[in-house]
């Protein structure tokens, strides 16, 4: 199996740090990208500094993100797989009850930064002939009253399928992966009936390791009972 270098945003806990873990063991390299610096380092420091780089970016600001991506590419010399994981919840249920603040911020970090990163990705990607994941959630497959939250996880299930059009003739493929609720820091209180993030980097490496003629456009997964929504 061919080594590949991973960008993941969002990459410093959660579905990013379970990726990352699971594409190291796999034998693959990868940069994380996220606020925190030092949950970054950390664990950089457990996956091995021969196999990851920790990269502090905003992914709201084109300018660091451009600056990811030539760290990146500087690092390992090619970039094979970009994970645009970086995402950000709802504070209050519902339009009536949501705060504006919190509807602008969402939109930025789970619709707007993945355009930027989607963008700064495809010349690197068509040079490898290589894959963008981003990160969907159930909630963009069910209506959820008033939740613009989910709003934009039906956004980012449209723009895969749009980017799947652009982008599977030049040879680079497209996967967003949806997952119902995950036990993540994403919530404030233990959901013990939920999935884990070892789960979603599961479907990652299934993902990302099918054979070259194939391509998962879209991965579904749902705990067995409670919250259907991510």
């Amino acid at each position: 199996m061919m080594t590949k270098h991973i960008l993941v945003t969002g990459g410093s806990s959660g579905i990013g740090e379970a990726c990352a873990h699971a594409a190291v063991a796999a034998g693959h390299k990868v940069a994380l990208a996220a606020r925190s610096t030092d949950k970054l380092d950390a664990l950089v420091g457990k996956l091995g500094e021969e196999n990851a780089l920790a990269i502090k970016c905003d992914v709201t600001k084109v300018e660091e993100q451009q600056k990811m991506f030539d760290a990146v590419v500087d690092h390992y010399g090619s970039l094979d797989v970009v994970f645009a994981n970086a995402g950000l919840g709802a504070a209050a249920v519902g339009t009536e009850n949501g705060i504006i603040d919190n509807f602008h911020e969402m939109i930025m970090v789970n619709n707007f930064a993945v355009t930027v990163t989607a963008k700064l990705a495809i010349p690197h990607l068509r040079n490898s002939k290589g894959h963008l994941v981003l990160t969907g959630s159930q909630g963009g497959h069910v209506a959820l009253a008033g939740s613009v939250y989910s709003a934009t996880k039906w956004f980012i299930r449209g723009y895969a399928k749009n980017l799947a059009n652009e982008l599977v003739p030049h040879g680079v493929r497209v996967t967003s992966i949806d997952p119902g609720m995950v036990e993540t820091p994403f919530f404030d209180n233990p959901q013990p009936q939920a999935l884990r993030p070892e789960d979603i980097a599961k479907a990652f490496l299934y993902a990302i390791e099918a054979p070259e003629h194939a391509r998962i456009a879209e991965i579904e997964i749902n705990p067995m009972v409670g919250a259907h929504n991510a």
